[in-house]
């Protein structure tokens, strides 16, 4: 099992970690403050190519595995953990519409999304239905034309500005998960068919905002996604995929986080001598890259086994709940060891406990996460 990426493969990860540490991480604390990410930066990693990182080339994709993916999801949001949050929801859609989508849909929208100038948003989750889709309350019924759609999607990142967003709705009552279907959805050709919230408020990843919509339109034929009854399958396969990426998002704040730590261990001074010499300190920062690298190994297996064309729900469950929780512990002893100067806001490590939170809550919560493992376990 290969762990690391090629030498081209490595190219654009050094070149990802330039524009992670030149763009990104400059206008963190900004963007966290405006509540939005510039237009311009996510143009700019459109150029770099990290816009298609998850599509092959035939689609406009740099053609890297998962695993040299991983590693430049990772440096995004190490410089930025609100971009990173942007760009994996467009991972979502885009693999939606990679996985579930006809070849005449794929063509349509996945060079375009891999350029940037197509930005898509995954509208799975509902106010009443998030761990459990099958639950879900928004429907499709056909019509002559094509079909009518109703319902509500909550909690959906890119929403409001997204050019496509992927909308899962019930086309069978009767076939529970198996009669879900999914629908390219074009908000700018709606109207007043649908409408957006104003953003959540969140605690963390401020820059990459949240949005309810409400959807009652109609749609043509070829708004539905692939098959009719395939849109619980997609969903699915895709949040394995997703998974990954949210651990690899762990390790980028994480390693900020660590690293913040170990260079304010080394300078801050008590009695004279650098804090990383008392043992309580000391320890924190044993403890911190322990988990850290159990994480990254973790992630890695995760994204070899995935590029290996092997099943890989349980490695990605997997890495998805160990690195979201070792960030916690991360960020959370990285704000401790700085002290009251890690509490404020003239310091990231604040923000980096704000936005790790969420790892271990989306793209299902580390419950599901252990739910997930332990049905394999027992196979």
């Amino acid at each position: 099992m290969n762990l690391e990426p090629t030498a081209d493969e490595q190219e654009l990860i050094d070149a990802v970690r330039a524009v992670s540490r030149d763009v990104l991480a400059p206008q963190a604390a900004q963007a966290d403050a405006t509540e939005r990410v510039a237009d311009e930066v996510i143009a700019t990693l459109g150029e770099v190519g990290v816009l298609g990182l998850n599509l092959p080339e035939e689609y406009g994709g740099p053609g890297v595995g998962s695993v040299a993916m991983s590693h430049m999801v990772a440096a995004v949001a190490e410089g930025c953990g609100s971009t990173a949050s942007i760009i994996t929801a467009h991972y979502l859609a885009t693999d939606a519409v990679l996985l579930g989508g006809t070849d005449a849909q794929r063509q349509d929208i996945l060079p375009a999304a891999a350029e940037g100038e197509l930005i898509g948003a995954f509208g799975l989750t509902e106010p009443g239905a998030g761990s459990n889709p099958a639950e879900m309350s928004t429907r499709a019924v056909r019509t002559e034309t094509g079909w009518r759609i109703k319902g509500t999607k909550h909690f959906i990142t890119n929403a409001d500005f997204a050019d496509f967003i992927v909308v899962f709705a019930i086309t069978d009552p009767e076939a529970a998960h198996r009669g879900i279907s999914a629908f390219l959805v074009r908000p700018g050709e709606l109207g007043e068919a649908i409408s957006f919230n104003p953003p959540e408020k969140t605690m963390g990843l401020r820059g990459s905002p949240i949005y309810e919509f409400v959807i009652d339109a109609e749609l043509p034929v070829e708004a539905l996604l692939g098959e009719e009854g395939q849109g619980f399958t997609t969903a699915m396969r895709v949040l394995d995929r997703g998974r990954i990426e949210v651990a690899a998002m762990s390790l980028g704040i994480s390693r900020a986080a660590l690293d913040a730590a170990i260079a304010w261990a080394k300078e801050r001074r008590i009695g004279g001598k650098p804090i990383n010499r008392l043992q309580g300190i000391a320890f924190k920062l044993a403890d911190m890259h322990a988990k850290y690298r159990a994480a990254w190994l973790l992630t890695m297996e995760a994204a070899a086994v995935r590029d290996s064309g092997e099943d890989f729900t349980l490695e990605s469950a997997t890495a998805k709940l160990v690195a979201s929780e070792a960030a916690g512990f991360i960020t959370d002893e990285a704000l401790q060891i700085h002290g009251g100067y890690g509490f404020t806001r003239d310091f990231p490590l604040e923000r980096y406990a704000r936005d790790v939170r969420i790892y271990r809550i989306y793209e299902g919560s580390s419950e599901i996460q252990r739910t997930i493992i332990s049905r394999a376990l027992a196979k």
